[in-house]
C-alpha cells in the first residue's frame, strides 16, 4: 500500500510539473500586417501559419491589419514567425515580404500601389 501511495504522489508530480512547463512556453504576440487587403489574405496566412512548428493558433484581422500568434517559445520564436509571414508574401512588422512569393498573389492580395486591393463598391 505504502508503493502504491508513493507511485501515486510521483505520477501526480510528474504530471503537476509537466502541466506547468506547457503553460509557461506558451506566449501570444501581434504582428502588423500592413499588406494584407481581404479575407484571402487571411485564409492564406492563417493555413500557412497552422502548418508552422510551435504554432498554437494564428488569426489575421485584415482590418486592423495585425495577425495575433500563439506560440510555444520553446519550439518557435517571433522572428521565426515573421519570416514565415514574410515567405507567404505579406509584410510582417519589420521584415519585408518575399519578392518572388508576393509576385504570385491574386491581385486582391497585393498593395493598392501595385494594382491590388479590396475594389471599392
Amino acid at each position: 500500500m505504502k508503493k502504491l501511495y508513493l507511485l501515486l504522489v510521483a505520477v501526480l508530480a510528474i504530471g503537476t510539473a509537466t502541466m506547468a512547463q506547457s503553460k509557461k512556453a506558451l506566449q501570444t504576440a501581434v504582428i502588423k500586417t500592413p499588406t494584407v487587403q481581404c479575407d484571402m489574405c487571411k485564409k492564406r496566412i492563417e493555413a500557412f501559419l497552422d502548418k508552422e512548428d510551435g504554432v498554437a493558433s494564428a488569426v489575421v484581422d485584415y482590418k486592423r491589419k495585425t495577425t495575433k500568434v500563439s506560440f510555444y517559445t520553446d519550439r518557435t520564436n517571433i522572428e521565426n514567425i515573421k519570416t514565415a509571414i514574410a515567405n507567404v508574401g505579406y509584410d510582417a512588422d519589420d521584415v519585408t515580404a518575399n519578392e518572388e512569393t508576393y509576385n504570385r498573389l491574386p491581385k486582391c492580395c497585393k498593395k493598392p500601389e501595385d494594382g491590388g486591393g479590396m475594389k471599392k463598391q
